[in-house]
């Protein structure tokens, strides 16, 4: 943002304060931006990566503002985005999302908008067929193990890793297994 500011012009204490506060603002939302670019992110992460640069925080305050009014910042979105992400790349159980959202500052509403109804049984499936794949030649009790141990790992209540290996067990056992 150009500053009006033009030849012969007496500034003010006050007039180069003020500067000071809009130069400072402006780097402090470049930076969010690129902070942004590669990926949605939370408030709070905003926030905390803007105070590690060494950003006020009253700075850092109104910067979150301007993001969250002009549309590039929607906590409620970016769990969303999370949430799907995951359940696309590397599916876990909704408990280790909830924990993963909360880590991230997000609010209970927010978090619980958007595990939503998760089917965890398909999750934990998903989650265990590449490794099934992997582990198909091992013995039973080694597959269970290795398994429902990776599954666990993943946030999975016993229960759910345990009903997904015996299905992905059934099926490593057919000719045409690719879950």
């Amino acid at each position: 943002m150009a500053a009006k500011v033009h030849v012969g012009q007496i500034l003010t204490d006050a007039d180069l304060n003020n500067l000071e506060q809009d130069e400072a603002f402006e780097t402090a939302y470049e930076k969010a931006l690129r902070f942004l670019e590669p990926r949605p992110r939370s408030s709070t992460e905003v926030k905390q990566h803007l105070l590690k640069k060494k950003i006020e925080l009253d700075t850092a305050d109104k910067v979150i503002t301007r993001l969250t009014e002009s549309g590039l910042l929607d906590d409620t979105a970016f769990a969303k985005y999370w949430v799907e992400n995951r359940e696309q790349f590397r599916p876990r159980a909704a408990r280790a999302l909830r924990f993963e959202l909360k880590r991230k500052g997000l609010s209970d509403s927010d978090i619980k908008d958007a595990v939503g109804e998760m089917d965890e049984n398909d999750s934990a499936y998903r989650a265990g067929a590449n490794r099934a794949k992997r582990w198909r030649n091992l013995e039973r009790r080694e597959f269970v193990e290795k398994l429902t141990g990776f599954l666990v790992r993943r946030g999975f209540s016993y229960s759910v890793a345990k009903d997904a290996v015996v299905r992905l067990w059934n099926e490593s056992r057919t000719e045409e297994f690719d879950p």
